[in-house]
């Protein structure tokens, strides 16, 4: 074992480029043509397939799958990029054992759904390496557009309504695009910097030019966009965290999951990103599960994840949780973060063990204690900065019908909106329905 391996704390390098290349893999490699084949010939084609109900962009799956069997996966691209222009992202990070192929037939009868996520994929990835781009801007509408945010929803948003021949301007807070899929998922599920060719390969369609550091409520404002634009569309996802509202919190090394991942995502170098020896998560959705595995692949000997209720309860899917323990996490269910002890820095943390009576969640006189080097929260993310006049619902944006806010010539969609759920999916779904109603207002 190497000296870096022994370093105490939270430190850099505890795996060689080596090592840390092996594990940072595509977890889920591509399909090559005969196995493509062999995977379509599965599917039942069925008239009423429950899959495209369990899809949120409602993609017609069986037609993509029947043309990918009869030779022609391009035809199958487009299938899907009509209903979701970020296939080739959800094809990788879609929880597919949750949504369409939960719902497969073949599924309930046998266990062993169509592969569908790897279908997808599959279509999409070779349609995204030719040249050009697949949609053409429609006639000039004279229309101009403002998006806020360029994740899932915004880009949804924008190529949609640059398709319609609308001119399309996105302010993006950050200094790079793809929100979501670029900061906020395990860069082992998206490697070779896919988040970004998506993005390119999307504004080939052209009329759709991204502005960036420009952070609403603070470098603009919805009042000024509204003044200077048709339409605006709010897809700026959520900027804040959930604190964990437990004593010593404010404690070194207590970070918030979303910023590791992110900062993990950024990285040129892995070596040189510091984790724990002993690695603790509070949370139980996608991200913590991302936070964990990655601590896991970055060296980290003991990684745990705690969960205040049940497992049924986790946001994470089954298979999501299950990749985690192959991965050597430790989940433990039903316990909640009591105190962060340790000087200065986090040393252990502190839970009792809860219980729920009557729909409420108690905590318990047991208790018990973590050692922990580093302690990451994924407890939920939340609005920031949000702009007097716009009513929130659950303390995110209110809308109705597809991404209407309250306020006039205002649409919402994804995470920041009281309907988003921290999928992709869900948000490409919002963002593409929200152009939609866009252009049928300004057309009237």
């Amino acid at each position: 074992m190497s000296q870096a391996r022994l370093a105490p704390g939270v430190a850099p390098g505890r795996l060689t480029r080596q090592e840390l290349a092996a594990n940072f893999v595509d977890v889920a490699p591509p399909l090559d043509d005969h196995e493509a084949h062999v995977a379509a010939d599965r599917c039942y084609f069925c008239h009423d397939a429950p899959c495209i109900t369990a899809c949120p962009t409602g993609i017609d799956i069986p037609l993509f799958i029947r043309q990918i069997a009869t030779g022609t996966p391009d035809a199958a691209a487009m299938t899907i990029f009509h209903s979701n222009i970020l296939g080739g992202m959800c094809a990788r990070v879609c929880p597919t054992e949750n949504l369409c192929e939960g719902a497969c037939v073949r599924m309930e009868a046998e266990g062993l759904p169509v592969e569908i996520g790897a279908l997808q994929r599959y279509a999409t990835d070779g349609l995204m390496a030719q040249p050009g781009h697949p949609f053409r801007r429609g006639e000039a509408t004279g229309k101009r557009i403002a998006v806020v945010g360029a994740g899932p929803a915004g880009l949804s948003a924008a190529h949609r309504l640059a398709a319609k021949g609308h001119d399309v301007a996105i302010f993006e807070a950050r200094r790079k695009p793809g929100g979501l899929n670029e900061f906020g998922i395990a860069s082992y599920k998206a490697v070779d910097g896919f988040a970004q060719a998506e993005v390119e390969w999307l504004l080939r369609i052209g009329g759709i030019q991204i502005s960036y550091d420009q952070k609403l409520g603070k470098d603009i404002s919805l009042e000024s966009l509204r003044d200077e634009y048709d339409a605006v569309f709010l897809g700026m996802g959520l900027g804040g965290v959930n604190a964990l509202r437990a004593e010593g919190e404010d404690r070194e090394n207590v970070l918030d999951a979303v910023s590791f991942i992110r900062d993990l995502r950024q990285a040129a170098d892995l070596t040189t990103l510091p984790v724990g020896r002993d690695v603790v998560i509070i949370g139980g959705g996608m991200t913590a599960v991302d936070a964990a595995v990655q601590a896991r692949l970055l060296g980290a000997e003991n990684v745990t994840i705690v969960y205040r209720r049940d497992q049924s309860r986790m946001g994470a899917s089954t298979h999501e949780q299950d990749h985690a323990t192959s991965a050597g996490v430790r989940i433990i269910h039903n316990a909640a973060p009591l105190k962060v002890h340790g000087n200065g820095a986090v040393t252990e943390v502190e839970f009792a063990y809860t219980e729920e009576v009557e729909g409420r969640l108690l905590d318990t006189d047991q208790r018990f204690r973590l050692k922990a080097d580093q302690l990451f929260r994924a407890i939920g993310q939340k609005l920031d900065l949000m702009p007097a006049g716009l009513a929130l619902e659950g303390g995110k944006i209110a809308v109705n019908g597809p991404g209407r806010t309250n306020l006039d010539g205002v649409w919402a969609g994804g995470d920041c909106t009281a309907g988003g759920d921290d999928l992709t999916v869900t948000a490409v779904a919002q963002g593409r329905d929200a152009a939609e109603d866009i252009d049928q207002n300004l057309r009237q």
